[in-house]
C-alpha cells in the first residue's frame, strides 16, 4: 500500500492594520477586535480537529501562518495553534512552521516570541527598500523600518525569506537590479519577488482605470523579469520556481513545494483555500471567507468542498508544477491529452527530463501560454 504524501497546513489569519491597494486576499481592517479574534483561535482549533478526523494519521511537513498579518497575532495563539496541529497529526522528524509578517515597530516586537512559540521561518513582506516605493505601494512602513525589521528578523529566526515587489510605474532594469543586489547582500537565504499586477476590484484597479497611472508595458515587465533572474543567479540563488529564489536546496519552501508537488494540504481560517484526498478522492475546500460565518461554522463540516474530476487535477499538476525546476510527471498529466507537447519541445519552451515535463528558462517567462496549450 502506497504511504499517503505529507500533509501541509494552511492557517488563514485575516486582520491588517492597512489594507493595501493592490490586494485582493481575504482581508478586513484590524480594529481591536478582540474577542473577535480570540473565538477566531478556536474557531481554527475546531476547524483543524474536524480535518483531522477526516484524513486520519498524516506525517505532517509543515505550518504556515499566511494572511491577511498573521504577524499582529498574539504568540500564545501562534503556539495554541501549533501545538494543536502537532497533536492532531503526531509526528516524528522537522516540521517547517512559517509565517509571514510585516517590518513595522510593532510586529517586530514581537518576532522573539514567535520563535519561542515554534516559527523557524519568517516571510518578512518588506516589498522595497525606497519610500517612494513604499509609499506608491501603500505600505504602512518606511525603508528604515524595513532594514530593522530585517535585522530583527534575521536575529530572531534561522530562516529569513524576502518578499518583493517589481514592476512599479517608471520602474528601470538598472533601478530593479540595485533593489535585488541589496535583497541579496541582506543575510536572507530567500526571496520571493512578485511582479506587481493589477487585480480587478483592488484599488490599484480603480486607480489605472482612472489614469492615475499605467503599469509598465509587457516588454518591460519580460526585461524586468529576466533581470531579475541574472541579479540573482548571479548572487547565488536558484531559481527553484518562477517567483522564488533560494540559496540551495535546504533554503527552499517546504511547504509551497507541498502546493507545486500536489500534495494534500488543509486549508484554515476565514477563506483558507484547500486539497484533501479522501475516500472519494480529491476534494478542494474553501473555507467561509466572513469571519462571522466561519466561526460559526468551524468544526461543523466542509465548507464549499468540491469534488475534482481528473481533468481537473491533471489541469492543476501542470498549472502548479510547471513552476519549479522539478516539473511534474508526465503520467500526472496524461489526461489532458497534450497534443501541443511536440510544439513546445520544438520551441525551446519545455523539455522531457526522464519521466517529467519540465519548462525551459525561456518557458518559465511564458508558462501561461504553454498551460494553456497543453490543457487544451
Amino acid at each position: 500500500m502506497t504511504e499517503a504524501p505529507p500533509l501541509a497546513v494552511y492557517i488563514h489569519w485575516p486582520y491588517c492594520a492597512r489594507i493595501c491597494p493592490y490586494c485582493d486576499f481575504n482581508v478586513v481592517r484590524d480594529r481591536g477586535r478582540l474577542a473577535q479574534q480570540q473565538a477566531l483561535v478556536a474557531a481554527i482549533e475546531a476547524d483543524l480537529a474536524f480535518q483531522a478526523s477526516l484524513l486520519g494519521p498524516r506525517r505532517l511537513s509543515s505550518i504556515f501562518f499566511g494572511g491577511g498579518t498573521p504577524s499582529l497575532m498574539q504568540p500564545e495563539w501562534v503556539a495554541r495553534l501549533i501545538e494543536t496541529a502537532r497533536r492532531l497529526w503526531p509526528t516524528e522528524g522537522p516540521v517547517e512552521i512559517s509565517l509571514e509578517a510585516n517590518p513595522t515597530d510593532a510586529e517586530t516586537g514581537r518576532f522573539q516570541g514567535f520563535a519561542a512559540a515554534g516559527v523557524a521561518r519568517l516571510y518578512l513582506g518588506v516589498q522595497a527598500f525606497d519610500d517612494a516605493a513604499l509609499k506608491f505601494l501603500g505600505r504602512n512602513h518606511s525603508a528604515a523600518e524595513a532594514e530593522r525589521g530585517l535585522e530583527a528578523a534575521l536575529a530572531a529566526f534561522p530562516r529569513v525569506s524576502l518578499d518583493l515587489i517589481y514592476a512599479l510605474p517608471e520602474q528601470t532594469p538598472q533601478a530593479w537590479a540595485r533593489e535585488l543586489g541589496r535583497a541579496a547582500a541582506s543575510g536572507a537565504e530567500h526571496i520571493s519577488p512578485y511582479q506587481l499586477t493589477i487585480e480587478a476590484g483592488t484599488a490599484f484597479d480603480r486607480k489605472v482605470g482612472r489614469g492615475l497611472f499605467t503599469p509598465p508595458d509587457p516588454d518591460l515587465g519580460a526585461a524586468l523579469y529576466e533581470t531579475t533572474q541574472a541579479v540573482l543567479e548571479a548572487a547565488g540563488f536558484e531559481a527553484y520556481e518562477v517567483s522564488n529564489h533560494a540559496k540551495g536546496e535546504t533554503a527552499r519552501s517546504a511547504h509551497n513545494l507541498a502546493y507545486w508537488r500536489g500534495w494534500d494540504y488543509v486549508g484554515a481560517g476565514p477563506g483558507g483555500h484547500g486539497r484533501l484526498t479522501l475516500a472519494g478522492g480529491r476534494v478542494a475546500t474553501e473555507a467561509e471567507a466572513k469571519i462571522e460565518a466561519y466561526i460559526a461554522a468551524a468544526g461543523r463540516g466542509l465548507q464549499g468542498a468540491e469534488r475534482l474530476s481528473a481533468a481537473d487535477i491533471a489541469y492543476e499538476r501542470v498549472l502548479m508544477g510547471l513552476r519549479t525546476v522539478e516539473g511534474v510527471a508526465a503520467a500526472e498529466i496524461a489526461g489532458l491529452g497534450m497534443a501541443r507537447l511536440p510544439d513546445l519541445l520544438a520551441q525551446g519552451l519545455i523539455r522531457l527530463v526522464g519521466d517529467r515535463v519540465v519548462a525551459t528558462p525561456a518557458g518559465r517567462a511564458v508558462l501561461d501560454r504553454i498551460v494553456a496549450e497543453l490543457a487544451a
